[in-house]
Protein backbone atom coordinates (compact mmCIF):
# COMPACT_ATOMS: atom_id res chain seq x y z
CA UNK A 1 0.00 0.00 0.00
CA UNK A 2 1.28 3.36 -1.03
CA UNK A 3 1.51 5.78 1.77
CA UNK A 4 -0.87 7.98 -0.01
CA UNK A 5 -3.13 5.55 0.31
CA UNK A 6 -2.34 4.70 4.33
CA UNK A 7 -3.02 8.59 4.76
CA UNK A 8 -6.60 8.83 2.92
CA UNK A 9 -7.38 5.89 4.94
CA UNK A 10 -6.33 7.54 8.07
CA UNK A 11 -8.01 11.24 7.66
CA UNK A 12 -11.28 9.14 6.30
CA UNK A 13 -11.42 7.16 10.01
CA UNK A 14 -10.40 10.66 11.65
CA UNK A 15 -13.53 12.53 10.07
CA UNK A 16 -15.96 9.21 11.43
CA UNK A 17 -14.48 9.75 14.67
CA UNK A 18 -15.32 13.68 14.72
CA UNK A 19 -18.77 13.09 13.34
CA UNK A 20 -19.37 10.51 15.86
CA UNK A 21 -18.18 12.87 18.47
CA UNK A 22 -20.60 15.95 17.27
CA UNK A 23 -23.50 13.24 17.33
CA UNK A 24 -23.20 12.59 20.83
CA UNK A 25 -22.62 16.13 22.19
CA UNK A 26 -25.14 17.27 24.51
CA UNK A 27 -26.57 14.54 25.17
CA UNK A 28 -26.22 12.67 29.33
CA UNK A 29 -24.34 8.99 29.01
CA UNK A 30 -25.01 6.97 32.11
CA UNK A 31 -21.81 6.04 33.38
CA UNK A 32 -22.78 2.90 35.21
CA UNK A 33 -24.78 1.39 32.56
CA UNK A 34 -23.96 3.48 29.34
CA UNK A 35 -27.54 4.70 28.34
CA UNK A 36 -28.20 7.67 27.03
CA UNK A 37 -28.61 9.31 23.66
CA UNK A 38 -30.94 7.72 21.22
CA UNK A 39 -30.93 4.75 23.51
CA UNK A 40 -32.06 6.58 26.72
CA UNK A 41 -35.41 5.93 27.47
CA UNK A 42 -38.35 9.00 27.68
CA UNK A 43 -41.25 9.32 29.49
CA UNK A 44 -44.29 10.41 27.76
CA UNK A 45 -46.03 13.63 29.03
CA UNK A 46 -49.80 13.23 29.30
CA UNK A 47 -51.82 16.22 29.61
CA UNK A 48 -52.72 16.68 33.33
CA UNK A 49 -50.10 15.17 34.83
CA UNK A 50 -47.99 17.98 35.26
CA UNK A 51 -48.91 19.94 38.64
CA UNK A 52 -48.14 23.74 38.62
CA UNK A 53 -47.00 25.27 41.41
CA UNK A 54 -50.25 27.11 42.57
CA UNK A 55 -51.93 23.92 42.66
CA UNK A 56 -49.35 22.27 44.32
CA UNK A 57 -49.35 24.84 46.86
CA UNK A 58 -53.50 25.24 47.15
CA UNK A 59 -53.39 21.20 47.85
CA UNK A 60 -50.79 21.79 50.56
CA UNK A 61 -52.69 24.18 52.21
CA UNK A 62 -56.24 22.08 51.90
CA UNK A 63 -54.06 19.37 53.61
CA UNK A 64 -53.09 22.01 56.72
CA UNK A 65 -56.35 23.19 56.81
CA UNK A 66 -58.15 22.34 60.45
CA UNK A 67 -61.14 20.71 60.36
CA UNK A 68 -64.02 22.23 62.71
CA UNK A 69 -66.86 20.60 63.66
CA UNK A 70 -70.25 21.74 64.99
CA UNK A 71 -70.50 21.74 68.22
CA UNK A 72 -73.20 19.67 67.39
CA UNK A 73 -71.15 17.12 66.21
CA UNK A 74 -69.44 16.26 69.54
CA UNK A 75 -70.59 13.27 71.25
CA UNK A 76 -73.69 13.21 73.38
CA UNK A 77 -76.64 15.64 73.29
CA UNK A 78 -76.98 19.49 73.98
CA UNK A 79 -79.86 20.02 76.74
CA UNK A 80 -80.76 23.51 78.15
CA UNK A 81 -80.98 23.82 82.24
CA UNK A 82 -83.00 26.48 84.40
CA UNK A 83 -81.11 27.84 86.78
CA UNK A 84 -81.01 30.83 89.35
CA UNK A 85 -81.12 33.86 87.62
CA UNK A 86 -77.46 35.56 88.20
CA UNK A 87 -76.28 32.39 89.24
CA UNK A 88 -75.64 30.89 86.26
CA UNK A 89 -71.35 30.60 86.99
CA UNK A 90 -71.52 29.82 90.21
CA UNK A 91 -73.86 26.60 88.98
CA UNK A 92 -71.73 25.58 86.34
CA UNK A 93 -68.87 25.21 88.35
CA UNK A 94 -71.33 23.40 90.80
CA UNK A 95 -71.99 20.62 88.03
CA UNK A 96 -68.45 20.47 86.63
CA UNK A 97 -67.62 19.60 90.40
CA UNK A 98 -70.34 17.13 91.14
CA UNK A 99 -69.31 15.48 87.18
CA UNK A 100 -65.80 14.82 88.90
CA UNK A 101 -66.28 14.18 92.09
CA UNK A 102 -69.12 11.11 91.11
CA UNK A 103 -67.02 10.04 88.03
CA UNK A 104 -69.33 11.21 85.11
CA UNK A 105 -67.08 12.69 83.28
CA UNK A 106 -67.54 9.70 80.23
CA UNK A 107 -71.40 10.95 80.18
CA UNK A 108 -71.57 14.85 81.20
CA UNK A 109 -69.32 16.09 78.91
CA UNK A 110 -69.51 20.12 78.90
CA UNK A 111 -71.40 22.62 80.84
CA UNK A 112 -71.35 26.50 79.02
CA UNK A 113 -72.89 29.91 79.84
CA UNK A 114 -73.55 30.94 76.22
CA UNK A 115 -72.68 34.36 75.92
CA UNK A 116 -72.55 37.02 72.89
CA UNK A 117 -70.16 39.90 72.56
CA UNK A 118 -72.30 43.23 72.55
CA UNK A 119 -70.83 46.57 71.06
CA UNK A 120 -71.56 49.16 73.24
CA UNK A 121 -70.46 52.99 73.73
CA UNK A 122 -68.55 54.11 76.79
CA UNK A 123 -67.27 57.91 76.72
CA UNK A 124 -67.73 57.98 72.91
CA UNK A 125 -65.87 54.83 72.38
CA UNK A 126 -66.74 51.64 70.96
CA UNK A 127 -66.49 48.73 73.17
CA UNK A 128 -67.15 45.04 73.15
CA UNK A 129 -68.99 43.64 75.85
CA UNK A 130 -69.25 40.19 76.96
CA UNK A 131 -73.43 39.85 77.58
CA UNK A 132 -75.43 36.35 78.84
CA UNK A 133 -77.59 35.35 75.75
CA UNK A 134 -80.09 33.84 77.98
CA UNK A 135 -79.54 34.71 81.84
CA UNK A 136 -81.00 31.99 84.25
CA UNK A 137 -80.05 29.37 81.79
CA UNK A 138 -77.45 26.81 81.12
CA UNK A 139 -76.47 24.38 77.98
CA UNK A 140 -75.31 21.09 78.98
CA UNK A 141 -73.99 18.12 76.57
CA UNK A 142 -74.70 14.72 78.11
CA UNK A 143 -75.34 11.15 77.30
CA UNK A 144 -77.87 11.53 79.56
CA UNK A 145 -79.47 8.55 81.06
CA UNK A 146 -80.59 7.76 84.84
CA UNK A 147 -77.71 8.24 86.38
CA UNK A 148 -76.61 11.80 84.82
CA UNK A 149 -80.26 12.99 85.18
CA UNK A 150 -79.81 12.36 88.61
CA UNK A 151 -76.38 14.17 89.35
CA UNK A 152 -77.39 16.83 87.12
CA UNK A 153 -81.01 17.45 88.49
CA UNK A 154 -79.48 17.39 91.84
CA UNK A 155 -76.83 19.96 91.58
CA UNK A 156 -76.86 23.03 93.36
CA UNK A 157 -78.65 25.93 91.64
CA UNK A 158 -80.08 23.64 89.09
CA UNK A 159 -84.09 23.77 88.60
CA UNK A 160 -84.84 21.49 86.28
CA UNK A 161 -84.86 20.82 82.32
CA UNK A 162 -86.61 22.85 79.71
CA UNK A 163 -88.65 19.68 78.54
CA UNK A 164 -91.59 18.60 76.53
CA UNK A 165 -94.20 16.28 77.87
CA UNK A 166 -92.21 15.76 81.22
CA UNK A 167 -89.32 14.87 79.64
CA UNK A 168 -85.73 16.67 79.21
CA UNK A 169 -85.52 17.63 75.11
CA UNK A 170 -82.31 17.89 73.39
CA UNK A 171 -81.45 21.20 71.48
CA UNK A 172 -81.56 21.03 67.72
CA UNK A 173 -78.89 21.46 65.70
CA UNK A 174 -80.00 24.61 64.28
CA UNK A 175 -80.44 25.99 67.81
CA UNK A 176 -76.93 24.53 69.10
CA UNK A 177 -75.27 26.48 66.21
CA UNK A 178 -77.11 29.36 66.35
CA UNK A 179 -76.07 30.23 70.23
CA UNK A 180 -72.35 28.46 70.61
CA UNK A 181 -71.45 28.17 66.49
CA UNK A 182 -68.45 26.76 65.37
CA UNK A 183 -66.05 27.13 68.30
CA UNK A 184 -62.98 28.56 66.63
CA UNK A 185 -65.47 31.53 64.97
CA UNK A 186 -68.28 31.67 67.85
CA UNK A 187 -67.71 34.92 69.14
CA UNK A 188 -66.95 36.57 65.90
CA UNK A 189 -70.10 35.41 64.79
CA UNK A 190 -72.39 36.05 67.62
CA UNK A 191 -71.06 40.03 67.07
CA UNK A 192 -72.27 39.93 63.81
CA UNK A 193 -75.82 38.27 64.23
CA UNK A 194 -76.27 40.72 67.20
CA UNK A 195 -77.43 43.15 65.22
CA UNK A 196 -76.50 45.56 62.38
CA UNK A 197 -72.31 47.09 62.89
CA UNK A 198 -72.31 51.05 62.81
CA UNK A 199 -69.48 51.81 60.56
CA UNK A 200 -69.11 55.17 61.35
CA UNK A 201 -67.35 57.05 64.30
CA UNK A 202 -67.90 59.41 66.79
CA UNK A 203 -67.36 63.13 65.46
CA UNK A 204 -67.24 62.16 62.47
CA UNK A 205 -69.16 64.76 59.63
CA UNK A 206 -71.97 62.40 57.23
CA UNK A 207 -74.56 63.26 54.69
CA UNK A 208 -78.07 62.99 55.32
CA UNK A 209 -79.66 60.76 52.03
CA UNK A 210 -83.25 61.03 53.16
CA UNK A 211 -85.82 62.75 54.88
CA UNK A 212 -87.01 66.41 55.70
CA UNK A 213 -82.99 67.00 56.60
CA UNK A 214 -81.82 65.47 53.06
CA UNK A 215 -78.53 66.51 51.60
CA UNK A 216 -77.67 68.32 54.81
CA UNK A 217 -74.44 67.23 56.26
CA UNK A 218 -73.44 67.10 59.95
CA UNK A 219 -71.40 65.85 62.69
CA UNK A 220 -72.37 62.87 64.82
CA UNK A 221 -72.33 63.42 68.28
CA UNK A 222 -74.26 60.58 69.53
CA UNK A 223 -74.73 56.77 68.53
CA UNK A 224 -77.54 54.42 69.81
CA UNK A 225 -76.50 50.86 68.69
CA UNK A 226 -79.92 49.46 70.44
CA UNK A 227 -82.41 51.64 68.49
CA UNK A 228 -79.75 51.71 65.60
CA UNK A 229 -80.47 55.66 65.90
CA UNK A 230 -77.74 58.38 65.74
CA UNK A 231 -77.93 62.20 66.36
CA UNK A 232 -76.56 64.41 64.09
CA UNK A 233 -75.24 68.06 64.66
CA UNK A 234 -77.08 69.91 61.79
CA UNK A 235 -76.88 73.41 60.89
CA UNK A 236 -80.62 74.73 60.24
CA UNK A 237 -80.92 78.63 59.39
CA UNK A 238 -77.57 79.20 60.42
CA UNK A 239 -78.00 77.49 63.81
CA UNK A 240 -76.76 73.93 64.80
CA UNK A 241 -79.93 71.99 65.67
CA UNK A 242 -79.50 67.96 66.92
CA UNK A 243 -81.62 65.98 64.60
CA UNK A 244 -82.41 62.29 65.35
CA UNK A 245 -81.81 60.09 62.33
CA UNK A 246 -81.74 56.33 62.01
CA UNK A 247 -78.35 54.39 60.51
CA UNK A 248 -79.89 53.91 57.09
CA UNK A 249 -80.67 57.64 56.58
CA UNK A 250 -76.55 58.41 56.57
CA UNK A 251 -74.20 58.40 54.67
CA UNK A 252 -70.53 59.00 54.82
CA UNK A 253 -68.64 61.87 53.15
Amino acid sequence: MSDDTATEDTATEETAADETASAGAGKLINEWTGAGGDDAPTEEVVDGDVVDEDELLAVEDDEEEEIILSPYDRPGRWFVLHTQSGYEKKVKQNLEARTASMNMEDRIYEVVIPTREIPEFKNGKKVMTEKKLFPGYLLCRTQLDDDAWYVIRNTPGVTGFVNQGGKPSPMRRKDVENFLGVEADRKQEATKKSKPMFEFDMGETVRVKEGPFADFSGEIIEINEDQLKVKVLVNIFGRETPVELEFAQVARL
